[in-house]
């Protein structure tokens, strides 16, 4: 038997022998033995003379006996069913040829609702302080084949085939008949009648059967696999209806209803605007957002029933912090952005995800924006463009468009290229033809490619087509090839020379070349010009800029102008001063500031740049006042303070009081208490300026936030601690945690246990990991993996201190096996590696890391696992030229003891 299936082993796709159009799926999950009966009845047209139906399926057990296919006049019996678990492949094969004709194949299954937050699985919640199950469904990318078999592939719901006849007609020596196949599904739930059962779409009939009831749903429209979504559980709702009539619910665990308000006002009013965007309606007759206690991503914009984490769904007024609030709206703004962007236009194949999540990403940020405009949300927008840039400086990224060649490849492309390099170049494009004109291309494709497949070049072409620019040549250079470019710049005889070569943190110059559009301004955002570089090597003349500048003498250049491009920038040491005095001077925008800072950053990083120029320039940024750029100042001054005290030792404490003299004056300014009427950005700032003190061992900061932790400990309610300030005060406290001392860390825990707010968890777990003592650490690593972290919640807790790395690898490589058989191949997996391995800053640890890994790898951590040793590598060069970096001591202690 094993010898007929070899044909079909190893292939990146289903064969096209035969294609669905129609799935009749009856489900019946039972929650407390944790099993599921299913029976399907897929309607086929079976479209070439085959003994074989092949399509997918795992961790399912299939009765040979109840599988058939059935034509209009004859009914053909399953002679074999067998099962090719590598390849997640079922193969039926027939005792005779199925002819080309339309017809049904049922068969019956039975399967485990699993603990991996995949496919079809359970999740646990308390009701009433009875511990119970729910059922839920998590499909994408590849997981309804473990929920019931199909053809689980993105195009498989509309598929254009031309199918061979084979018979000739008048002149024409063969026919063709042109296929097209579209697939829906009609679903059908057997569940305890106390239960609320969701599906896609509305219930059509509900039949009750003693304590069992019977759900039957609505027709679904086209829709791939991976959309289907299925929650039987107890729950509360709250409801809205949208300006045009959608029902609107966002469902709960049993006495949370009211933390779903905030979620349902943002959908409530995202929905219509939308719709207007892409002048298009919203598809479906509601619209329904479940929070799920255990969920590996963040949510899940399956059609009509989104799934979310309840840190990313619901909001608590008294509870939840402003960066909550923020985490809530965009999150809920991408899912719906995908209801048109992947579920009405759905990528042809995972090659092409980025279309789903780069443009999900993007669009959020428009919705945000327009309903929180005092968010200032596009310049926030920028650190989704730094995490693009980081991860695509590794020689280890990969293109945009990337080629998937196994189901179990395609977690790890749910990445930062994806997201938000797909994200930032759609920015960088929209800023190059104009926001109107962006528009209106988007909605002719979705007007052309609605209910339908799409490709990378599909929406170039209509982008094209609508705009008149050379879209497809512009675009292909930076969703084609992995990488980006690093533009050099100076002034010579009032030219401009720029110079491109491909950006990698290691260093090295790679060979990529891009059509990178250049915009600058010259000492004022009045004199500005755009231009397409298309050569290695570019002179723009800029002497109109120069005459025309408000500032005689030298002024300062800004290239890529409020940073929508997907670029860094090197200024040589004239225009790097210059514009080091314009920040000072506050005259350059809060996008132009951090796109230099980040860009120094980097470039310092690569070695291109000495560390004591980036400590100069962060030092201009002393008087800041802007959220995001603050927010990366941070971010930077613990990656430098870290590598500082791997390269030189000595300098550690002084480039922690160089960092606590560099934040204090924002922090003084914020003071520690909210001010009535103070803005979203202040709020969020606060937190992450007394965190940061905190964590640079800032005295005063940490005594203070101990003194108001023990008043919350008394009082939960207390005006002294609110929400944004909470996870700085944990931090706090745990950095006088030890050993000898474990009274905080106790007293964490406790709060831990008595919260059921999953965002305080979060928060607390995060804390937890910032302890410097390597023996404590050890005891939270290990709590991590205990019942009581939900196990989507223990990687909030991998970030350890610089202390604590030794001990995080240790107990990795100790608690592998336990580990990667708890997560499977799913993405959570990928950031135990990341988390623990990234930080390491020596050659020495990058060859044993791979050492260890070298009989574990997967094809689902090895991008990971590459990227994290790079990482390494990147890390210890950097160490090394610090080391060779001459006055490095004498400037951080100028600038640790500067009085101003």
């Amino acid at each position: 038997m094993e010898k007929n299936y070899d044909q079909f082993k190893g292939q990146s796709r289903l064969p096209k022998f035969a294609v669905p159009k129609r799935y009749d799926l009856k489900l019946k999950p039972d929650l407390v033995t944790c099993k599921f009966v299913g029976a399907v009845d897929i309607s086929l047209d079976v479209i070439s003379p085959t003994k074989f139906i092949v399509l997918n399926a795992a961790e399912l057990s299939v009765d040979r006996k109840a599988v058939h296919f059935k034509s209009s006049n004859k009914v053909f019996e399953a002679l074999e069913v067998g099962l090719i678990e590598e390849d997640e492949i079922l193969v039926v094969e027939f005792g005779e040829s199925l002819p080309v004709v339309l017809g049904v194949l049922s068969m019956a299954f039975e399967g485990t609702l699993n603990d991996r937050m995949k496919g079809f699985y359970r999740s646990t919640y308390e009701h009433n302080g009875e511990k119970r199950n729910m059922a839920v469904t998590q499909f994408e990318p590849a997981d309804a084949r473990r929920c019931f078999p199909c053809w689980d592939e993105p195009a498989c719901k509309n598929l254009v085939l031309l199918v061979l006849l084979g018979t000739q007609v008048s002149f024409f020596p063969l026919s063709y008949l042109i296929l097209t196949i579209q697939a829906t599904f009609k679903i059908t739930l057997e569940v305890p009648s106390e239960l609320v059962a969701l599906s896609n779409m509305p219930v059509e009939e509900e039949k009750v059967t003693g304590n069992l009831k019977t759900v039957h749903y609505q027709e679904s429209p086209i829709m791939s696999t991976y959309l289907v979504a299925i929650v039987v559980g107890l729950f509360d709702y709250v409801e809205d209806h949208t300006s045009d009539g959608i029902p609107v619910r966002v469902y709960c665990q049993v006495g949370k209803a009211n933390q779903g308000n905030f979620a349902l006002h943002v959908a409530v009013k995202t929905l219509p605007l939308f719709k207007e965007y892409f002048a298009a309606p919203y598809s479906l007759p509601k619209l329904d957002m479940i929070a799920i206690p255990d969920f590996a991503a963040g949510a899940m914009e399956n059609y009509g029933l989104v799934t979310y984490r309840e840190t990313a769904l619901l909001y608590d007024d008294k509870h939840s912090a402003a960066a909550n609030k923020q985490r809530v709206a965009t999150v809920v703004a991408h899912e719906l952005a995908h209801q048109w962007f992947g579920n009405l236009v759905t990528m042809e194949w995972w090659t092409h995800l980025w279309l789903n999540e780069g443009f999900a990403t993007w669009v959020s940020y428009l919705a945000t924006d327009s309903l929180f405009p005092e968010w200032k949300i596009w310049t926030q927008f920028l650190e989704e463009a730094t995490e693009g840039l980081r991860l695509d400086g590794l020689a280890e990224s990969h293109p945009i468009e990337v080629d998937i060649n196994h189901a179990g490849e395609i977690d790890e492309i749910f990445d930062a290229i994806s997201y938000r390099k797909g994200a930032s170049v759609i920015r960088m494009l929209q800023s190059y033809l104009g926001p109107e004109s962006f528009q209106r291309a988007l909605a002719s494709y979705i007007k052309r490619y609605a209910c339908s497949n799409a490709k990378t070049e599909d929406l170039w072409s209509v982008l094209q087509e609508e705009s008149g620019e050379p879209v497809n040549k512009l675009m292909n250079s930076w969703t084609k090839q992995q990488g980006y470019p690093v533009v050099s710049v100076k002034i010579n005889d009032q030219k401009l020379e720029c110079e491109q070569t491909q950006f990698l943190l290691s260093g090295s110059h790679g060979d990529g070349q891009w059509i990178v559009p250049l915009t600058l301004c010259c000492g004022s955002y009045e004199a500005r010009k755009s231009f397409l570089m298309q050569e290695k090597s570019e002179a723009l003349d800029v002497k109109d800029l120069l005459c025309s500048s408000s500032i005689k003498g030298n002024p300062w250049i800004k290239v890529n102008v409020e940073q929508t491009g997907f670029y860094r920038v090197k200024y040589d040491d004239e225009l790097s001063a210059r514009l080091r005095y314009a920040i000072e001077s506050k005259v350059l925008s809060t996008n132009d500031k951090y796109g230099i800072l980040d860009d120094s950053y980097a470039l310092s990083m690569a070695c291109h740049q000495s560390l004591s120029s980036l400590l100069a320039l962060m030092a201009s940024f002393r008087e800041e006042l802007d959220y995001t750029v603050l927010s990366n100042l941070i971010s930077i001054s613990y990656k430098v303070s870290r590598i500082v005290a791997e390269a030189v030792p000595d300098l550690q404490n002084h480039i922690k009081l160089f960092f606590i003299n560099l934040f204090q004056f924002s922090a003084e300014r914020l003071g520690w208490d909210p001010k009535e009427g103070e803005s979203h950005l202040d709020a969020m700032l606060r937190g992450e300026l007394l965190n940061a003190l905190a964590a640079f061992g800032h005295d005063e900061t940490i005594n203070e936030a101990i003194r108001r932790f023990h008043i919350f400990l008394d009082d939960r309610n207390t005006a002294v601690l609110p929400p944004d300030l909470r996870k700085a005060v944990y931090v706090a406290v745990m950095q006088r945690v030890n050993k000898s001392d474990r009274s905080g860390f106790e007293a964490l825990l406790r709060i831990y246990r008595e919260t059921d707010l999953s965002q305080e968890k979060t928060r607390i777990l995060g804390a937890l990991a910032s302890c410097k003592d390597p023996e404590i650490i050890l005891e939270i690593l290990n709590f991590l993996l205990c019942s009581e972290v939900r196990s989507q919640d223990c990687v909030f807790g991998l970030a350890v201190s610089f202390e604590g790395r030794e001990t995080a690898w240790r107990w990795l490589k100790e608690k592998w096996d336990h580990i990667h058989k708890t997560f499977g191949s799913g993405f959570l997996l990928t950031r135990f590696i990341s988390a623990t391995v990234s930080p390491f800053s020596s050659y020495e640890k990058a060859k044993e890391i791979e050492e260890f890994f070298a009989s574990r790898t997967k094809p689902y951590i090895a991008r990971t696992l590459k990227q994290s040793i790079e990482r390494v590598h990147i890390n210890a060069n950097w160490v090394q030229s610090i080391q060779k970096e001459k006055n490095l001591s004498e400037a951080v202690t100028e600038l640790a003891y500067r009085k101003y």
